[in-house]
């Protein structure tokens, strides 16, 4: 198989333009009506297939830093969200499952409505003539379907029962229990179906046909497209993205500014009890000692003990902001949350991290820490596992803040420690200079003091809450709608031109493939040429089909193709055999049914109408046929005479309306068919032939299957080997190779046997490669050739003649 393959490619190279249009002319038909049911095919698939619509929408997203960003306000680096924003993580979060969620709800996708054909159902989302309302579900994680079938505008049947309702009565099937409302602007047909499926499946099979790219890399255009069967929910689901994407960036950023007010809200109420206590005692201690003021007698005195006292007060609350914030980052329970506490400083009551303190590498690190926590919640919350490389990173990176944080916190502590031990030092000097005050004016400054404290840190929170909730009004989202998404009604999917395209494509294909496989697989003769890529023995010519009845198919008065062909052999025959006078013709094949004793009787009958004198042997002992094909009766021949039984004058039978034609019959079939033919008078009769007639014809046994060519043919001025097409194996011409090279055989020339007429494209066997011209042979030879609608119009202009050339005569 592999050397055939290789044999046709060859060939292949070999043929030209001319050669492989008339090699493949003949097919034609088969190319139209493959292409044409392919054609067919693809109507129907682009007729009945569910059709994919696109829409795409523009989202701009600012990468710039939130208001206040850059302040360095500690409250603000404490609570303020001054990350800016990392385009790739906004992309994950836009195609994440959780904001497509909002969407299907939103947009009330949960629920599907088909139109039911007769070979495919059509989505008709907003365009139904219902509406499904759900009352109840008997288990909201499961999807389901309904069947709807109209018998009249207002009645209808529920998944083929019996029951009968109307628009807005309520049915209860085990999915729960539901009603169908009228849409005025859709009109009804009879079938209808309606899928529910949970807003999370919803959601998963939106975002598995949703894309999200940058426009243009290194800005913030980012391109989101869909693929859906309806191109009205292709826009809405990518409007709607859009806006849950807007809304659910404000509500991130009212997130941190809500976080703020309830710490500042539980710090206020705190500070208001402790007001109240104090202004308690004030006013019980101004009763008891009646003190009206006392600030005049010790303002000099009190001036520098109240600075120190408030300033130890500050560098305490920063001590025990910085003592909590340590606490706070050891516990594990707060590992991956922002330094975000709530309102007082009690047992249990988180404070900010770094409220009162100034250290700017702190504060640093703070910002850092935040920013790093939020970026890795993004991360999780659009569906990257904790394994992911990113998110990993993003771990690492907070646990090496957190190290450095408490390391600026050791730092801090010490050094606030150490500026408390001096302000009580000094506050221990203003004591000494009060001692000479009156114990109760120096307890009534006291209270003033404290009173006056809690005051100021009361009024800088209440600042702080109309700051914040200004910045919460003021809250915009990062995104920008630049384009939204249209509804366009050319599909995506199919494309026609492509389908048409693939279908004509395959329609050459498959009798490609078909005539590809035929050309492989043939393993048996079917042009002269592939014979001469086997062999080089010479090709003598080429006997094509003939539908007569009768073997002897030449005569004076014939005139047909297979005729023609035999005259054609016998010139061909004069290059053979040179100046032999009396030529001793011999013909063999590779089995029997190839055809000898027909070519025996017809090269005779065109001998002998040549004028010479011609004997045909019936040398085929054990199959003999040559009187059988003349319609002759048997009679003692040439296996008499070699038993020497009878005299060959005895034997030469004439053949009856042929002229100079005679016939030596076979004879009685013997045993011993082989060692019959080693007999001395093998070589007497041909001696005798040979002198008494012009040509002798050797009708012999398949050389293939018996001895008796190998025998005779030293007898043999020429061997004619026959070749059947359609019939004869073309691994039996390496046989022929062999004979040809070794010598076996004398003179061994090929005859192309049984040629077949191509109805309607004429000589099958034509030159080289098999392919015809569709002559009309009947304007040439009197014969009528059968024959079903033909080209020969298109070829007369060729001349018939070229049917019988020689493959080197085609050159």
């Amino acid at each position: 198989m592999e050397d055939q393959l290789n044999f046709d490619r060859k060939d292949l190279g070999n043929l030209s333009i001319r050669d492989l249009f008339f090699k493949y002319i003949r097919f034609t038909p088969f190319f139209i009506i493959s292409v044409a049911l392919m054609l067919l095919g693809a109507y129907v698939y682009l007729r009945y297939t569910t059709r994919i619509y696109s829409s795409t929408g523009t989202l701009l997203i600012n990468s710039d830093q939130q208001k206040g960003g850059g302040s360095n306000d500690k409250f603000e680096n404490l609570f303020g969200d001054n990350r800016s924003m990392n385009i790739l993580n906004e992309m994950e979060v836009l195609s994440s499952k959780p904001l497509m969620e909002r969407v299907v709800k939103k947009l009330n996708l949960e629920i599907s409505y088909y139109a039911v054909g007769r070979i495919r159902d059509e989505n008709i989302y907003k365009q139904g003539p219902f509406i499904l309302q759900v009352y109840k579900l008997a288990d909201s994680s499961a999807s389901f379907s309904i069947d709807v079938k109209f018998d009249n505008d207002q009645q209808f049947h529920i998944n083929n029962g019996d029951s009968t309702f109307t628009f807005g009565e309520q049915f209860q099937n085990s999915k729960g229990i539901f009603s169908l409302v009228r849409n005025p602007f859709g009109s009804i047909s009879r079938d209808y179906k309606i899928d529910w499926r949970p807003a999370s499946v919803m959601a998963s099979s939106l975002t598995s046909n949703l894309q999200v790219a940058p426009k243009t890399p290194g800005t913030g255009l980012i391109i989101l497209s869909i693929k859906s069967a309806n191109p009205v929910m292709c826009a809405d689901v990518i409007n709607q993205l859009m806006a849950e994407y807007k809304i659910k960036s404000i509500e991130d950023k009212n997130q941190t500014d809500e976080q703020t007010l309830l710490f500042i809200n539980g710090r206020l109420d705190s500070l208001g009890h402790d007001l109240d206590s104090i202004q308690k005692i004030k006013l019980k201690y101004q009763t008891e000692h009646d003190v009206i003021d006392l600030q005049a007698q010790a303002a000099n005195y009190f001036q520098n003990y109240g600075e120190t006292d408030k300033s130890i007060s500050e560098q305490e609350f920063q001590l025990s902001i910085a003592n909590y914030v340590d606490q706070y980052l050891h516990e594990s329970k707060n590992q991956y949350n922002k330094l975000v506490v709530p309102s007082s400083l009690a047992v249990n009551d988180p404070v900010p991290s770094s409220l009162g303190l100034s250290d700017p590498v702190l504060n640093g690190y703070i910002e850092a820490y935040n920013k790093a926590q939020i970026d890795r919640q993004n991360l999780l919350n659009s569906n990257i596992p904790p394994q992911n490389p990113t998110v990993k990173e993003s771990t690492a990176l907070i646990e090496k803040l957190r190290i450095n944080i408490l390391e600026s916190l050791k730092n801090v502590k010490t050094a606030i420690n150490t500026a408390i031990g001096d302000l009580k030092q000094k506050k221990q000097t203003a004591e000494s200079e009060l001692r000479s005050l009156p114990l109760k004016s120096q307890e009534y400054l006291e209270i003033l003091r404290l009173v006056e404290s809690k005051q100021d840190l009361y009024k800088i929170l209440q600042a702080k809450r109309e700051e914040t909730s200004i910045s919460k009004a003021s809250n915009v989202s990062n995104s920008q709608v630049i384009e939204k998404a249209p509804v366009l009604t050319t599909p995506v999917k199919p494309n026609k031109r492509t389908i048409q395209l693939f279908a004509i494509l395959i329609g050459l294909a498959i009798p490609l493939l078909f005539i590809f496989l035929s050309e492989i697989l043939d393993d048996k003769i079917s042009t002269r040429y592939d014979i001469e890529r086997i062999t080089p023995t010479p090709i003598l010519g080429e006997v094509g089909h003939s539908f007569s009845d009768h073997a002897l198919v030449v005569s004076k008065t014939t005139r047909s193709m297979v005729a023609e062909q035999f005259r054609i052999l016998r010139s061909n025959l004069q290059f053979i055999l040179g100046v032999v006078e009396k030529p001793v013709i011999m013909t063999t094949s590779s089995f029997s049914g190839e055809g000898k004793s027909f070519v025996c009787t017809n090269l005779g009958a065109v001998m002998a109408l040549a004028g010479k004198k011609t004997v045909i042997l019936e040398f085929d002992i054990r199959k003999p046929k040559i009187l059988s094909g003349l319609r002759m009766s048997k009679r003692a021949g040439i296996t008499n005479f070699l038993v020497q039984k009878a005299n060959l004058d005895e034997l030469i039978v004439p053949v009856s309306g042929c002229e100079n034609l005679f016939v030596l019959p076979c004879g009685p079939v013997p045993p011993n068919p082989s060692e019959l033919l080693l007999e001395p008078a093998v070589a007497d009769m041909f001696a005798y032939l040979k002198k008494n007639f012009d040509v002798v014809i050797v009708d012999t046994a398949p050389v293939g299957m018996v001895s008796d060519a190998m025998t005779l043919g030293k007898f043999a001025d020429c061997t004619l080997y026959l070749v059947r097409q359609r019939h004869t194996f073309k691994k039996q011409i390496a046989l022929i190779d062999d004979f040809h090279k070794e010598n076996k055989l004398p003179k061994i020339s090929i005859v192309i046997n049984d040629v077949k007429l191509k109805p309607g494209y004429g000589y099958y066997g034509y030159g080289r490669y098999g392919y015809g011209y569709g002559y009309n042979y009947k304007s040439y030879y009197d014969e009528e050739v059968p024959k079903k609608g033909s080209f020969s119009k298109f070829f007369d202009k060729f001349d018939v003649t070229k049917l019988f050339r020689r493959s080197s005569d085609d050159d």
